[in-house]
């Protein structure tokens, strides 16, 4: 029988979590995650679409914004960084709601957490959390769900650039 008062539970119906290992440092796979950021995120997720998109990037500090500038200097702000810790860790909002306007207010934004730890193997495994998908309102749950699908081609991408970036 399922508890209705279990936090973790509710906890884990509005958050998604991937792991994969990339054949990189923490320190190039935290460097590829923020600093090339248009080299491995999907165009056809930002406003701009592939054909507008001038910039896509990350502002390298705690309190810096992720965005995208598009055609004649248009700037949107996905969302800002609230933890900057390199190698290791990084947390940022995600203000983009679930009718994929932008969502300001960041009590109605979820958050994005990514972890990189050295493995055993001499790769880094990068587990990277979307979490508290309540705050987008009514749409949380289908939002999630299209999001696991999003996440799931964005890491495969960012692995990709990893193994370029270091093997090649």
């Amino acid at each position: 029988m399922v508890d209705p008062f279990d936090v973790r539970q509710d906890f884990a119906r509005f958050s998604l979590r991937s792991s994969l290992l990339v054949p990189a440092s923490t320190q190039q796979a935290f460097a590829v995650f923020t600093g090339a950021i248009a080299d491995w995120w999907v165009t056809e997720y930002t406003w701009s679409g592939p054909d507008l998109l001038t910039t896509l990037g990350m502002e390298p500090r705690t309190g810096g914004m992720l965005y995208e500038i598009g055609p004649h200097g248009f700037r949107n702000d996905w969302g800002r960084v609230l933890a900057w810790t390199p190698p290791h860790r990084l947390v940022f909002t995600w203000q983009i709601g679930a009718d994929r306007v932008p969502a300001p207010d960041p009590a109605r934004a979820s958050e994005v957490e990514a972890l990189f730890r050295p493995d055993r193997s001499g790769q880094t495994r990068v587990e990277v959390e979307h979490r508290h998908f309540d705050r987008h309102g009514p749409a949380a749950e289908g939002y999630r769900q299209a999001l696991t699908a999003g996440w799931s081609e964005l890491l495969a991408r960012y692995a990709s650039v990893v193994a370029k970036r270091v093997v090649g």
